[in-house]
């Protein structure tokens, strides 16, 4: 028979190496003291939050060096980039002005194809060193080249005059733009100062009339309250000469009674005093209620008396309560020490009965290494 090779069921293997992975989360979670004791540690958290302060300060005064630093060199490479510049353009000046001094193109070998022009110019080489093959000028040919080269010249030298005053022009036109633009923003200042100064001055004249007009107001109260206090000076004056010079000052009845009209009541407006009838009467009820008051007093006193009997009897009992209530508390004390010292004789002899005769068998290392070797 042949032998068929079946393939082999790597799910077991896989729930398996699944249950493993598991049992080590688990061990790495349980055995963890941090984890799993209950509770913070404030101190290691503070010193946490005041270590990440103290980073995060230290951060922003780096990030603030380095934008400071950065700002240094960008700076300096903008100096440095002016220099440079300025250096090119130095170069390029004393470039140009060698090209159009020393190494003009009519002064080249190849002018005449160049320029258009004749011929070659002249070289100072003796006839003599020059060979058959080197004839660059011949007879008869340009002979207009020292007129030409004048005026070459002098065309040269109007046109760097043309160069000159056109860059002297845009210099005054710029200088010119410049100076417009100053008066402009000065005249803009002057007009703003002036706008500034004239609400000053608004402004100095309001506060000055406002302050003569509340000096006017604080003069006319001021005499108006004058005024009122003259017055009422004038009329108390008045009413206390009227009051000592009427009747009302005499206490007599007779002043209230009106001789002409003997039936009707007293005058009260002319009468300050009482009758005897009414004085009778008032003394009569003040006496009654004397008498009344007096009664209430004796009253309250046999009450308060009464009340404090009361009070001490009570008090008396309470004294007595308590005694009775110590002596008895004093006995459950004594009955309890004497029960607690009964349990300890007996917990006592039990933990003697453990150590001598049941726990005579000590645990070994391997009773202890057992534990802790799985979660479950």
């Amino acid at each position: 028979m042949y032998k068929v090779n079946f393939p082999v069921d790597q799910s077991i293997e896989t729930a398996v190496e699944r249950r493993q992975a598991a049992e080590a989360a688990r061990k790495a979670r349980i055995f963890n003291t941090r984890l799993r004791v209950m509770g913070l540690d404030l101190d290691a958290l503070n010193k946490q939050t005041q270590e990440k302060k103290h980073r995060e300060g230290m951060e922003r005064e780096r990030d603030k060096a380095f934008d400071q630093m950065r700002l240094k060199h960008h700076e300096a490479l903008l100096q440095r980039d002016i220099e440079e510049r300025k250096v090119r353009e130095a170069l390029h000046a004393g470039l140009t002005e060698y090209w159009s001094i020393q190494q003009r193109v009519e002064d080249s070998r190849d002018a005449d194809l160049k320029c258009g022009m004749r011929g070659a110019f002249r070289i100072n080489v003796p006839e003599a060193e020059l060979g058959p093959a080197s004839m660059q000028i011949f007879q008869g040919e340009d002979i207009g080249e020292a007129q030409r080269r004048r005026e070459q010249m002098k065309q040269t030298q109007r046109d760097l005059l043309a160069q000159i005053v056109q860059k002297e022009r845009r210099c005054m036109e710029i200088r010119h733009r410049e100076m417009l633009a100053e008066k402009e923003l000065l005249q803009h200042d002057l007009s703003w100062r002036q706008k500034l100064d004239a609400e000053e001055e608004g402004k100095k004249a309001v506060r000055v009339t406002l302050d003569h007009y509340n000096q006017a107001l604080a003069i006319e109260q001021a005499e108006r309250l004058k005024e009122a206090d003259r017055r009422e000076a004038r009329e108390n004056l008045a009413e206390k000469w009227h009051t000592l010079t009427s009747a009302i000052m005499t206490d007599g009845w007779d002043a209230a009674v009106n001789r002409l009209e003997e039936g009707k009541p007293a005058a009260t407006d002319r009468w300050k005093g009482m009758s005897p009838e009414q004085l009778r009467a008032i003394h009569r009820e003040r006496e009654a209620q004397c008498i009344e008051r007096q009664r209430w007093r004796d009253v309250e006193k046999n009450r308060d008396a009464a009340w404090n009997a009361q009070l001490l009897e009570a008090s008396r009992e309470a004294q007595q309560e308590e005694s009775r209530t110590s002596k008895l508390r004093r006995a459950k004390r004594i009955q309890a020490d004497q029960f607690n010292m009964q349990l300890a004789k007996e917990q006592e002899a039990h933990q003697q009965y453990l150590d001598k005769e049941l726990y005579t068998n000590k645990p070994t290392q391997d009773f202890f290494s057992q534990f802790k070797t799985t979660s479950r």
